[in-house]
């Protein structure tokens, strides 16, 4: 007797549940192993079959999740082998699983730069039920993981010196409005805070720039310089209070942001301005400058940087916002026999719902009288209205187009299909690509570094530059603090996330977080099934050849009993056949599905097998040549033949065909035209699968492949090196799609794949496909855009700060300059991103 053996490994690199239930399927696909994989204890915990090789086994275990993209021990291989522990699998050492998680999303205020979106993170994550806290700088919220109270996050983020509050119980629409008009609030806040600023700050520089004196020589001078620098410093406490409050509260918490640049660098420059002027013998005559309009000039460029942010960031969710616009506020349901019109919010389940022609549908459902057309482009990027009759089932926020129906709601509130995209897209909204986490990194430590360079900077001055030594150290360290606040750095990731996400739901994709939006724009090779993703999923029985004597009605409705009870679209194409003919079927006895080969059972007296050739090769029946030709031919021209025996001997051979999508030829070319090798995947017969793959331009395709294959498939090209994806629409699919680099999902598939899926197809075309990775391809390429200039930005930006220029050239930076570029730098880097709102994916 082959005994089973545990393990537990740890794993790194998981950012959320989802992670981990991906990772655990995909490993469960490996043979002789169960897998439960933890994201709360981080590890992996396998019992592995004694009759599989054990070491080959734990190689394919490592080289999966190393595929997958995550870390597991430390130790190279060999000591991973040699340090596992081979036990009895005991229920008791089974890693939690965690069904009970939950997501909450707060408001934040005080995040100014992206050194307080790393201090709110590392905080709340250290929290012991945190499974991941992620914070969204472009839309100040943050989105938590865990089972942990709301008031022990907003006490957690208080602690750690900025605001937060719940936004449970309110509907997007209510939040939508609440951040507009707090937006709204801030930027009119911001204008006049400018006017504060620039009104004192313009004078003293056009004075400057006009010859007038900034120095303190006489009596008279330094009596005017003094008022001024009290004016200065209401300016600086109208204006520029919250730069000075979020620096003091960030001191307190021993953290540094983009306030303790801006409140040491136009506090340093004042300060030493007033020195000036209370004290100026003390300095020497060359020194006596003052720098009042510095001050005054950089907090309100700053504040202008910040208005004309907050003005363009909110155009980035728009796509949000049209789709939270869909929906309407009121339906017309029907209840005691009479139409009346009520909340949104009161419609319940199986609430008989009236729409009229032009009205939107309010909640999901199922039609129960009349027919129409359905417009559901907002929500599926398909242009062309869908028809509706009895029994098909719409979703809310689309568009009557025609007839007035009645239809019983099956899904209300947050649970219709358009609530769960919305929740679906500020979920990846607020996700972080792999490439955004450099960002992140070099953050936590870029405010502590700047202040040091800084300071370095002003020493360096004042023992080795020319008098006035002070005066040019105080610029110098002023001018590098103001250059090097990491704005653009915080906003360069979140800002084309959200346009890109929000831009890929208007096509109808469904992105489910950042690292597959980043994931998709590097596959090399698409992996396509047939059934459902190239075809219609729709197959008809198109030939019936008859072996024995019977006539096609009466084995037609023999193999229809036998398939009532399968779910296989093939099953379904006989039993509607059957239908179409008004054929009753009988009760069938010992049903059972043979995997990868077709259904037996026992209909009356008679014993039945359906399925293809490799069932009857296993029963022993006997297939002639004359009905092998027959299958062949069928096969050859895409259609599915299939064999039907009864008590052992061969009845007949029936034809299904599967329609290919009228779409999928162009779509697939699309793939091909930008390099990806496009595979398919499919149970049919080689001639089968050999005609299909010729007809929509696949030179490459697997056939006869069992559904426990597939995610084989995909590791084996994967041990090529290729990047892949994955898309289907059926529950076989699902270890598949969660094994594959990406895994995109057919909307119209089954919710198992969808789930296992990082990418959904709102609706059933292969351009979908396309469209996905083409906006993934320009999400990253913007990504990297706004990185590249952030980081240039800063690399150039500090040392001429710093006076690089001034032994050349004798140039030193002015600190208004350097207001000026650090407020329009964060300007630049939200413009950009925007530049996606106009992206259109290539022709079809």
């Amino acid at each position: 007797m082959s005994l089973s053996a545990s393990l537990k490994l740890p794993i790194e690199g998981m950012t959320c549940t989802g992670c981990a239930s991906r990772l655990q399927t995909a490993l469960n696909a490996i043979e002789g192993i169960n897998a439960e994989v933890s994201f709360a204890a981080k590890s992996a915990e396998f019992t592995i079959d004694g009759s599989v090789d054990y070491d080959g086994t734990l190689k394919s275990i490592l080289m999966l999740i190393e595929q997958k993209g995550y870390k597991t021990a430390s130790s190279p291989e060999d000591d991973v082998l040699n340090n596992s522990q081979s036990v009895a699998p005991s229920p008791t050492n089974k890693a939690p699983h965690d069904s009970q998680t939950k997501t909450q999303e707060l408001l934040l205020e005080g995040v100014t730069c992206a050194s307080c979106v790393s201090k709110i993170e590392k905080a709340l994550n250290a929290l012991p039920d945190v499974q991941q806290a992620q914070i969204n700088f472009a839309l100040r919220t943050a989105s938590i993981t865990g089972d942990v109270e709301t008031e022990t996050l907003i006490k957690t983020i208080e602690a750690a010196g900025y605001n937060a509050k719940s936004t449970d119980n309110a509907s997007d629409e209510t939040l939508l409005d609440e951040k507009e008009k707090a937006d709204q609030k801030y930027y009119r806040q911001l204008i006049l805070q400018v006017w504060i600023g620039l009104g004192l700050g313009i004078p003293l520089m056009a004075y400057g720039l006009l010859g007038g004196p900034m120095t303190v020589n006489s009596p008279i001078e330094r009596g005017v310089w003094l008022v001024i620098g009290l004016i200065c410093a209401a300016v600086m406490y109208f204006a520029g209070k919250h730069f000075y409050l979020g620096a003091w509260k960030s001191f307190v918490n021993h953290n540094a942001n983009m306030d303790t640049l801006i409140a040491l660098g136009t506090g340093t420059a004042w300060l030493y301005s007033m020195i000036v002027v209370i004290y100026p013998l003390a300095l020497p005559e060359m020194a006596r400058h003052v720098y009042f309009e510095a001050t005054a000039m950089i907090i309100g460029l700053i504040n202008l940087g910040l208005a004309l942010e907050v003005k363009a960031r909110g155009r980035t969710s728009e796509a949000i916002q049209r789709l939270i616009g869909l929906q309407p506020k009121t339906a017309r349901v029907i209840r005691d026999g009479n139409d009346i019109d009520i909340a949104i919010e009161q419609v319940l389940l199986n609430d008989l719902v009236r729409v009229r022609p032009g009205e939107c549908i309010p909640v999901d459902g199922i039609v129960n009288e009349g027919k129409t057309t359905i417009d559901e482009s907002m929500l599926t990027g398909e242009p062309m209205p869908v028809k509706k009759s009895q029994g098909d089932e719409i979703v809310a926020g689309s568009i009557n187009k025609s007839g007035s129906i009645i239809f019983k709601a099956t899904r209300v509130g947050k649970d219709t299909a358009l609530a769960q995209i919305i929740k679906m897209v500020k979920r990846a909204q607020n996700s972080k690509p792999p490439i955004g986490r450099l960002a992140d990194i070099i953050a936590s430590y870029f405010v502590p570094v700047i202040m040091i360079i800084s300071i370095t900077s002003a020493l360096v001055w004042l023992n080795f530059g020319p008098e006035p030594s002070i005066a040019f150290a105080v610029v110098s360290a002023t001018t590098i603090l103001i250059i090097a606040c990491p704005c653009a750095l915080g906003l360069a990731t979140p800002m084309s996330v959200m346009v890109g996400v929000g831009k890929a739901a208007e096509a109808g994709v469904l992105i489910r977080n950042g690292e597959a939006l980043q994931n998709a724009s590097k596959i090399t090779t698409m992996i396509l099934d047939k059934t459902g993703t190239i075809t219609l999923g729709q197959p008809k029985v198109t030939d019936i050849y008859r072996v024995n004597s019977m006539d096609e009605n009466q084995i037609l409705q023999l193999v229809a009993s036998l398939e009532i009870g399968s779910e296989h679209p093939l099953a379904e194409a006989i039993v509607e056949s059957a239908n179409e003919r008004g054929l009753q079927t009988d009760k069938v006895e010992h049903f059972n599905a043979i995997a990868g080969q077709g259904v037996e059972g026992i209909v009356g007296d008679k014993g039945l097998f359906f399925g293809n050739q490799k069932l009857m090769v296993e029963q022993g029946i006997s297939v002639n040549k004359e009905a092998q030709d027959v299958s062949l031919k069928m096969a050859g021209e895409a259609k599915t033949p299939m064999f039907f025996a009864i008590d052992g001997e061969l009845a007949a051979v029936i034809a299904v065909a599967d329609p290919i999508k009228e779409d999928s030829i162009s779509a697939i070319k699309r793939l091909q035209k930008n390099g990806i090798r496009v595979v398919m995947l499919t149970g049919d017969n080689q001639a089968t699968a050999k005609a299909v793959a010729q007809k929509v331009g696949i030179t490459d395709f697997f056939a006869e492949v069992l559904p426990d294959e597939k995610s084989k498939k995909v590791a084996e090209l994967q041990a090529q090196g290729e990047i892949v994806g994955m898309t289907g629409d059926g529950i076989n699919d699902a270890p598949a799609l969660a094994l594959a680099n990406v895994g995109f999902a057919i909307g119209t598939g089954t919710d198992v794949a969808i789930e296992s899926a990082d990418i959904t197809l709102m609706r059933g075309s292969l351009h979908g496909l396309a469209d996905a990775i083409s906006v993934s391809k320009a999400t990253l390429r913007n990504i990297k855009q706004n990185l590249v200039g952030a980081f240039i930005y800063n690399a150039a930006g500090v040392p001429l700060a710093a006076g690089i220029l001034f032994p050349f050239f004798g140039l030193l930076l002015n600190p208004v300059i350097a207001g000026a570029a650090m407020a329009f730098s964060s300007l630049t880097v939200v413009s950009n991103a925007n530049r996606l709102r106009f992206f259109k994916p290539q022709d079809h």
